[in-house]
């Protein structure tokens, strides 16, 4: 082999390396990345996603090195912060005093259930940030058609004009203590032309059908922000409140101090109109909860 050759060959051996070591550095690099990364996760339904990526948006924006989780069943999401699988998510006030501290939250007010809820926090090594003003809450929706039709705007008003209002139930909403028991204790009985169960995911199509004039709701839904759709006021604060919160671990708190700043200033912006509107443009409109996310840090932050 000629003195050529054998230099050609040794140029391309030196190339070859030099391209494995850039890729095994690339990859170490990008481990490296995803191991400092702060993980944000998110349940299985829009708000929760929406939320998830606003503060992804916003925190990629400081700076951060983010990796999501989204769609984590509401059942286990709590298992996997407290393990470490996650290091925040969007969580609500009243999920955690209820649910996750068993406590009683029923009348409590905005202030009170995040007391409760911060307070058990952290002895379980998590940190509730600043609750946002919007109020994910237990509600009735109504027909705006039907509400204007019999003057009714609060629970009060319902419970007296029972007798003309078709309910769509949702059946657990009937046997559970912040359902129509609780109601009935706080409001009365309610005497409703008709009662019937239907599937949770039906309740819109079913008013949209004139099959129903109300149904259990939450009050941050998509559908209350058009004007087919009004949440009843609880004029007598039966429902306690379940604002929107960050649920972050202790531990990446330490670490990275400036997001608390950084998500509190987000939430406040938050309102329950604000989520309503959020959650609207994907249910409703069809938008990605990607691009809604992506436009409301584009106009607020």
């Amino acid at each position: 082999m000629s003195k050529k050759k054998i230099w050609s060959l040794i140029n391309l051996i030196i190339i070859i390396i030099a391209i494995i070591g850039i890729v095994i550095w690339t990859k170490k690099n990008e481990s490296s990345q995803s191991k400092n990364a702060i993980v944000i996760g998110s349940k299985n339904f829009s708000e929760s996603k929406i939320v998830m990526q606003i503060w992804t948006d916003a925190l990629k924006k400081e700076g951060y090195s983010i990796e999501t989780k989204p769609n984590i069943s509401s059942s286990v999401v709590y298992q996997a912060i407290k393990t470490g699988q996650i290091d925040l998510y969007p969580e609500y006030t009243g999920t955690i005093a209820s649910t996750y501290l068993n406590k009683n939250i029923i009348g409590k007010n905005a202030d009170e259930v995040n007391d409760m809820a911060s307070r058990g926090m952290l002895h379980k090594n998590l940190v509730t940030l600043n609750y946002a003003p919007g109020n994910d809450a237990q509600g009735i929706a109504i027909r705006t058609s039907i509400a204007s039709k019999y003057e009714i705007t609060t629970i009060s008003d319902l419970q007296k004009n029972a007798d003309k209002i078709r309910f769509v139930s949702q059946g657990e909403f009937d046997k559970r203590e912040d359902g129509i028991p609780g109601l009935t204790k706080v409001y009365g009985k309610f005497n409703f032309k008709s009662h019937k169960v239907y599937d949770p995911s039906l309740k819109y199509q079913i008013l949209d059908k004139d099959e129903g004039d109300i149904t259990p709701a939450s009050t941050t839904e998509g559908q209350l922000a058009t004007e087919k759709y009004q949440v009843l006021k609880d004029n007598k604060k039966f429902w306690a409140a379940y604002n929107l919160v960050p649920l972050v671990r202790e531990q990446t708190l330490k670490k990275n101090p400036k997001i608390r700043n950084i998500l509190n200033k987000i939430d406040r912006k938050l309102t329950t109109s604000e989520l309503q509107q959020l959650n609207k443009k994907v249910d409703v409109e069809g938008q990605s909860y990607q691009n809604v996310a992506q436009k409301w840090i584009d106009k607020n932050y």
